[in-house]
């Protein structure tokens, strides 16, 4: 499978997400060698009453769940948005090999916008960048979404 075929998977999620009245973003961890899904999840925040029930970081917890592991070497995340401050950290710590998401976040974005977290000296582990895959279909769902609540 391509990266555009994970994002796909990840667009999913984030329908999912939309369709729970929650800010649609959707990540996927996924085994590269393999090709195998680990984990799959969309933001809870809202009904969860959580603030760091990010896509992200529920997909970690639930690789590292099944895993039964603290790291995620050699696995790659897809995220439709580009990860905030926080989610980036925990990409870090949980050594993700590459992260790939959609749309940059000039806001609330940390990995090409903002902090730019990687780059920092604090930073622990800087995973393999790409982004801009399958970016107007990740950026327009959360277009709607916000257009609907405004």
């Amino acid at each position: 499978m391509t990266d555009e075929d994970f994002m796909q998977i990840a667009l999913k999620q984030a329908k999912k997400a939309y369709t729970q009245d929650e800010v649609p973003i959707g990540a996927v961890i996924v085994d590269p060698d393999t090709g195998k899904i680990v984990a799959k999840a969309y933001n809870k925040t809202e009904h969860g009453n959580n603030p760091t029930a990010h896509a992200e970081i529920t997909a970690i917890n639930k690789a590292c769940k099944k895993l039964s592991s603290k790291r995620l070497w050699n696995l790659d995340l897809y995220v439709t948005l580009e990860p905030c401050t926080m989610c980036a950290a925990a990409i870090s710590f949980a050594r993700i090999r590459r992260l790939i998401f959609g749309a940059v976040d000039a806001k609330g974005g940390a990995v090409v916008s903002g902090v730019q977290f990687f780059n920092q000296p604090t930073c622990h582990h800087k995973p393999q960048v790409t982004y801009g895959i399958l970016e107007e279909q990740s950026s327009i769902i959360l277009k709607d979404f916000f257009k609907q609540k405004r």
